[in-house]
């Protein structure tokens, strides 16, 4: 009777591993640059827009005043900007380095969401406003009311944070900015350079044009 050893035996699983780890990485890489790219978009064309909408009582009539999320914080839109900053830089580092980024990343959207959010009943923005307009200190805005773009920038903070997570999770698997790797993560071989061949016509013109004689030998 014959006997088959383990080490013969072909193993299609381990085999089919790498090819799945490397769509994996794709996939996540894709997804992230996604996530972050739009969210920081998102972050800063929110902020920008109007957030809140009130009234101030000026010698006896009343008037309208709004402000934008710039107005009322200018967190998140700053956040915003590091939160993009981090994401390019992730791919300009490797080892340690990507990880310190992808956490600031991670930080950056968080801190964008929260703050967006915090200015969502904000209204010292609008009261200051209300004094510079009636010229009473203590003057404060009447029929305040919020728009939903407050809203929108939360979502693009959770993109970013979602684009961070994705950095932490699967970043070591992400090839770096300008280098030299093949899809397995392996660095390409250089090619070893060659000397010209003296009897090519190209390098005998070349030797023509110095000024030398090439059909006398050295």
């Amino acid at each position: 009777m014959e006997y088959v050893s383990a080490a013969s035996v072909p193993q299609p699983r381990a085999e089919a591993a790498a090819p799945s780890a490397r769509g994996g990485g794709r996939r996540s890489l894709a997804a992230a640059l996604l996530a972050g790219a739009v969210g920081a978009a998102v972050v800063l064309m929110a902020s920008g827009q109007t957030w809140a909408h009130g009234q101030a009582a000026v010698g006896g009539g009343a008037l309208p005043l709004k402000a934008s999320g710039g107005d009322i914080t200018g967190v998140p839109s700053a956040l915003a900007i590091v939160g993009l900053a981090a994401l390019v830089a992730v791919f300009a580092v490797r080892g340690p380095g990507r990880v310190v980024v992808s956490v600031l990343l991670t930080l950056s959207g968080a801190g964008a969401a929260v703050t967006a959010w915090l200015g969502v009943g904000d209204s010292a923005a609008l009261d200051e406003k209300a004094a510079k307009a009636s010229g009473d200190a203590a003057a404060t805005i009447t029929a305040l009311t919020h728009t939903s773009w407050p809203y929108v920038a939360v979502a693009g903070g959770v993109l970013l944070l979602l684009a961070g997570l994705l950095a932490l999770r699967f970043g070591t698997s992400w090839p770096a900015m300008g280098g030299r790797y093949e899809r397995d993560g392996t660095p390409r071989p250089r090619k070893a350079r060659t000397a010209p061949d003296p009897e090519r016509p190209e390098e005998l013109w070349k030797a023509l044009d110095r000024g030398e004689d090439p059909t006398r030998e050295s």
